[in-house]
């Protein structure tokens, strides 16, 4: 599945047009390496996703192409949940 396809539908980030344009800058990684919108997202990989002040590390536990707001919490797993004192630590 997609990056943007993944965020969306798990709800991470609420329009994939918006996942698209994130990680279009660069900023999103999948096991270490830049990611692309269109970049594969498989059960075993670990995202890294600075939103905002915040720095979100998941590993994706499933993939669905459609799930209930109650599905969600099944596709993927929080590792860490960082707040993010200074802009420069996003990179």
């Amino acid at each position: 599945m997609r990056l943007d396809k993944f965020l969306k539908v798990t709800r991470i980030i609420k329009r994939r047009t918006i996942a698209n344009e994130l990680a279009d800058r660069d900023i999103f990684k999948i096991n270490g390496r830049i990611a692309k919108p269109s970049s594969a997202v498989k059960p075993g990989d670990i995202l890294e996703l600075p939103l905002g002040r915040h720095k979100l590390t998941v590993e994706v536990l499933e993939i669905k192409e459609y799930a209930k707001k109650e599905e969600v919490d099944s596709m993927y797993k929080v590792i860490k949940d960082e707040t993010i004192e200074d802009q420069n630590e996003l990179k």
